[in-house]
């Protein structure tokens, strides 16, 4: 069956996802699995791009030995998967919805943690010369109906009144002569800051940093207990154990459904499923006038997005099914190859050649939360957009591990909420897919 953060008792024993990523690179050999009893000062719990990274700046910044424990390879989770879409953005909140709740300087805050997570990405990527295919500087927001336009003309106001930053408004014309004729889109609004890469190349890269950098990495050790004592924490796998001073929890939806009181119940995971087309020839570009491959998404609720990939191919991405068992039913690829052809009609007999599906992981108050507390911490909450965010969540964990002061932020100060009555967390995010089908659709 299908991995179900909800229903499955681990993520262990899982393979990659046979996506477009995995088949553009020779799968590594995997590491040894953790045996034995080990001692760390921090051990941690994922190899995506949060555990990799925080790893990476514990050793390299701080002299902090630690470790990674992975439940499978590194790549067969959400950083391996994802469309690879590096966005100045995470959670669901807008800006204006921040200011109401917190205030605009609380905002400004958050609006620079962000644009710093994007810069870092960036600079990772340049400083280590690491090869992800990465993309041309830009991202899309798609106006999916008139009413979506107006309110992207108003984002566009606040990004450039309350928080110094440039947003180019485009209108229908504009969009379809300088970028794509989208049969779907009523303008756009474009940032500058964001692009596309190789999610899994990018990880496998972050993966060698760390390693050179001194870092242990154990794969195929799923940690299925987790004994929090006096003096530390230890982390029981399969074949052996960890105990560390320190415990990081970096699974974000791919985190055992109980692992530890500090972080159960306190995400959602929902299912993104992505197809990639073959590549399209010149009169099919020509036809969609795809001129760009810059990152693109709309505004609908249930938000799709898409990209020019390096070869020509179009990946196309939104929402899955509710339960893992739902998965892999061809329902969903179908309706995300509708969706395609609704903005590019021309490309109805473009075949798919990839479809694949990954858990991302949504918190109850729309926003990641980065939290500590005696000795145990969290990264959680990217829904769905932790390629850059990861990055800053990163440095800032190795920042409070290592003792030093991060910023006075609800991302860095709060805890996640717990779901109440967390059972019924897919009875309501059912009816919340209907109502938000129902508002995209008509509204």
């Amino acid at each position: 069956m299908h991995y179900d953060p909800l229903i499955s008792s681990s993520p262990s024993h899982q393979a990659w996802p046979n996506s477009y990523w995995a088949n553009s690179v020779s799968q590594p050999t995997p590491l040894a699995k953790l045996t034995g009893r080990k001692q760390f000062d921090v051990a941690i719990i994922g190899g995506g791009y949060t555990g990799i990274l925080t790893a990476y700046y514990l050793a390299t910044e701080f002299e902090i030995d630690c470790c990674i424990i992975e439940a499978n390879q590194v790549g067969f989770g959400a950083s391996g998967r994802n469309a690879g879409f590096v966005l100045k953005g995470s959670g669901r909140l807008s800006y204006p919805q921040m200011s109401a709740k917190w205030g605009l300087e609380v905002t400004k805050g958050i609006y620079r943690e962000y644009t710093a997570a994007v810069h870092r990405v960036e600079h990772l990527i340049k400083q280590h010369h690491i090869d992800c295919d990465k993309q041309a500087n830009g991202y899309i927001k798609v106006a999916h109906n008139r009413a979506a336009f107006t309110k992207l003309i108003t984002a566009a106001e606040y990004i450039a009144t309350h928080l110094g930053d440039d947003a180019q408004l485009l209108s229908q014309q504009d969009l379809q002569q300088q970028y794509m004729q989208n049969h779907q889109a009523f303008g756009a609004l474009r940032l500058t800051e964001g692009f596309g890469v190789n999610p899994l190349k990018l990880l496998l890269g972050y993966k060698a940093i760390a390693m050179s950098s001194g870092v242990t990495l154990f794969e195929s050790s799923c940690v299925q207990n987790w004994q929090t004592q006096p003096n530390g924490h230890i982390l029981q796998t399969e074949e052996g154990e960890v105990f560390a001073k320190q415990v990081l929890c970096a699974g974000n939806a791919y985190t055992p459904k109980q692992i530890n009181s500090l972080i159960d119940n306190r995400y959602l995971p929902i299912l993104s499923n992505v197809i990639v087309t073959e590549p399209l020839t010149e009169s099919q570009l020509l036809a969609t006038g795809l001129k760009t491959h810059q990152v693109i998404m709309d505004t609908r609720l249930l938000k799709y997005y898409y990209r020019l990939l390096p070869d020509n191919r179009l990946l196309f991405g939104g929402r899955g099914a509710i339960t893992g068992s739902e998965a892999d039913n061809p329902i969903y690829a179908k309706r995300l190859k509708q969706a395609l052809c609704d903005c590019f009609p021309i490309l109805e007999d473009c075949s798919i050649e990839y479809n694949w599906t990954g858990w991302i992981a949504a918190a109850l108050d729309d926003m990641p939360h980065v939290f500590s507390q005696n000795g145990a911490s969290y990264s959680i909450g990217y829904c769905g957009s932790g390629v850059a965010f990861a990055a800053q969540a990163a440095f800032r964990l190795a920042q409070r591990i290592a003792g030093e002061a991060v910023p006075n932020l609800p991302l860095y100060q709060e805890a996640a909420p717990k779901f109440p009555y967390a059972k019924y967390r897919r009875l309501v995010q059912s009816a919340y897919y209907q109502y938000a089908w129902l508002k995209d659709r008509y509204f």
